[in-house]
């Protein structure tokens, strides 16, 4: 053995150095396949994701939302559609208007937001009227001007153009709390206008 091992190494000390350098890289070698092979047999590379979460990851991964489109269109029901779409999208996916439908009854050009019931009103209905009469009363606050906004309570001509600037900046609003982004805005001012303003 001990013979052996003398004509194994080499006398030269440089190619007794590459020797030993390569067996040490070697076992080092060994040693993290040895351990990447016993956590995968432990299941210890595994990543946990909470229950319930699929369905909103996915929605974040490609960008989509769900919305049910309801009253008359022809094809009730919960649609996917891109998180920029608007109300005329998710009626045009539920089949497009029924012929009792009344075009006035919703704001086909506003965007909608994840879970929401988008219902279009028929026709005759004194119902959908009155909705509709109560929105268009309303400020929208993704298309209104700055002295739209300075109309509302609490909010004076410096805000009103505050929250336009901020608007062209960041984009269109999407819900009505986002109001409280607006540098000046708190909950007391936002509580004031909440039953004026829309979206």
């Amino acid at each position: 053995m001990v013979e052996w091992f003398v004509k194994a190494v080499p006398e030269n000390p440089t190619s007794r150095r590459k020797l030993l350098i390569s067996a040490g890289a070697g076992v080092a070698a060994v040693a993290v396949i040895g351990a990447l092979w016993s956590n995968a047999s432990s299941g210890s590379g595994e990543i946990s994701v909470p229950a319930g979460t699929d369905t909103q990851l996915n929605s974040q991964i490609s960008g989509t939302l769900f919305v049910q489109v309801v009253g008359a269109v022809a094809e009730p029901g919960v649609y996917e559609i891109p998180f920029d779409a608007r109300v005329m999208d998710a009626v045009a996916l539920a089949g497009g208007l029924s012929a009792n439908a009344d075009p006035a009854s919703l704001n086909l050009a506003r965007i909608v937001q994840d879970g929401e019931q988008i219902i279009v009103g028929a026709v005759g209905d004194p119902r959908s009227r009155s909705v509709a009469q109560s929105i268009s009363d309303k400020v929208n606050i993704n298309t209104a001007t700055a002295d739209d906004f300075d109309t509302l309570p609490r909010i004076g001509v410096t805000m009103a153009e505050r929250i336009v600037a901020y608007r062209d900046t960041h984009g269109p609003f999407a819900a009505v709390e986002s109001l409280l982004e607006v540098p000046g805005i708190g909950d007391l001012t936002l509580a004031g206008m909440r039953d004026k303003i829309t979206l």
